[in-house]
């Protein structure tokens, strides 16, 4: 099951009748708000408790607008949009927006427990929750692999 849709396909027909773009992300965006996550996490790992904490919530609600809204409703999508990707090509493919929002709920799980272990002085499985959620963001910054899309894949396989 791929997730890639061709961006130069026919218009969708909206509800009054004008043509609108297929659905679909640019998958530099996602990769570009992973960049950014990379880079909140590992400020998280850095950083003492009490800061790592806050920043930990800052990132949980980011990852939570991306869940519930989808990847191109969130701030991160928004500087893509304004001031990277007007700087590139068009894309060659889109991205189907299911996997990524998956994977956006995927990092809130990791934010989230990293957050009840913080505010619960487990210092150790918090930052075992983050280092997992850098792996992932790290894979998809630096390779575009998005681990949370590849189980999301897997997930809709298995239930199909």
């Amino acid at each position: 099951m791929s997730t890639t849709l061709n961006p130069s396909a026919t218009p969708l027909a909206s509800e009054n009748g004008e043509a609108k773009a297929p659905a679909g992300v640019d998958p530099r965006g996602p990769q570009f708000a992973a960049s950014l996550t990379a880079v909140v996490l590992v400020a998280v790992l850095l950083l003492p408790p009490t800061a790592a904490l806050v920043l930990t919530a800052v990132q949980a609600a980011l990852f939570a607008l991306g869940a519930a809204r989808g990847v191109q409703r969130t701030p991160h999508a928004w500087l893509f949009k304004t001031f990277v990707r007007p700087r590139l090509s068009a894309p060659t493919e889109l991205e189907a927006p299911e996997p990524p929002r998956f994977a956006q709920a995927v990092g809130l799980g990791f934010t989230v427990v990293a957050l009840i272990a913080y505010a619960a002085g487990g210092l150790v499985v918090a930052q075992t929750a983050i280092g997992f959620a850098l792996v992932a963001a790290l894979l998809n910054a630096v390779f575009r692999f998005c681990l949370g899309c590849e189980m999301y894949l897997l997930f809709r396989r298995a239930t199909s």
